[in-house]
């Protein structure tokens, strides 16, 4: 545990390049990069929340689709593998029972009260249900919230089809594991994780998706996911390393985007339900 100042300073002075290195690449370009990244992140978290305060990090990661996109739905077999594009987080609880989110470049504060853990028509499609979502989802399974002040950057573009609502939820799944439930990864670990996030995103946001994207967010690697027992996907990594290989993952913007398609989401789902 750090306050903020001392957690900045640390990773100046190369403390967390080690793990940059096996997040993002370990070209000294790429890593430089991050730490100016997640400075300026705790820059940011202190002019809205104060300096001196105990802050811990967070991450998850986007994902990309290689094969099975929508068989989720129909207890299918998929392939996806997370990318090295992902959001961030750093996190100081406080004692008002209340989650405080600032998303960089979103102009507003998501304040959701912990204390009505029940869908909120006015918050339906936006980030602030998702928050409320996966608290309701960890204490539906025995676990415990509490309030945490956050801010948060994202290289996973909204809307470009890498999944950024599913990160998005995986990482406050992850933070109130790792703030409220000593990081108990036996009772909430990843495809827990996962399918705590795909309920906020069914009930409270309500969109109607399957487990893939948030699986793929919370575990991370090239996996496979077999649907076939509902409420108990099986995953596998793949081992095969691309770069040793001599091949890469590439992500291309296509100018298309995924916003606002919830209503079509639903249409795609009823239409395989339906085979």
């Amino acid at each position: 545990m750090a306050t903020s100042a001392e957690l900045k300073q640390n990773i100046l002075n190369g403390g967390y390049d080690q793990a940059f290195a096996k997040l993002y690449g370990a070209d000294t370009a790429t890593v430089a990069a991050q730490r100016a990244r997640y400075v300026d992140m705790i820059d940011h978290f202190e002019e809205n929340f104060g300096t001196g305060r105990t802050v811990c990090l967070y991450s998850a990661p986007g994902r990309t689709e290689i094969g099975g996109n929508h068989t989720d739905h129909n207890n299918g077999v998929v392939i996806a593998a997370a990318v090295n594009l992902d959001i961030i987080a750093v996190v100081a609880k406080n004692d008002e029972n209340v989650v405080r989110v600032i998303s960089h470049g979103f102009g507003k504060i998501d304040d959701v009260n912990l204390r009505d853990l029940t869908p909120q028509p006015v918050e339906a499609e936006h980030s602030a249900s998702l928050i409320r979502g996966v608290a309701a989802g960890i204490v539906k399974d025995g676990g415990k919230v509490g309030g945490f002040d956050c801010y948060t950057t994202s290289d996973v573009l909204g809307g470009s089809g890498l999944s950024s609502s599913a990160a998005f939820e995986v990482c406050m799944g992850a933070i109130f594991r790792g703030e409220y439930n000593d990081n108990d990864m036996k009772r909430f670990d990843q495809v827990k994780n996962a399918m705590i996030s795909q309920y906020a995103e069914n009930v409270f946001f309500g969109k109607p998706c399957g487990l893939m994207d948030q699986t793929a967010c919370a575990v991370g690697k090239v996996i496979t996911i077999d649907f076939k027992e509902v409420g108990h996907p099986v995953v596998r990594e793949v081992p095969f390393d691309l770069a040793a290989k001599g091949f890469a993952l590439c992500i291309s913007d296509t100018k298309g985007s995924h916003a606002d398609l919830t209503d079509d989401y639903a249409a795609v789902r009823r239409e395989m339900e339906s085979v």
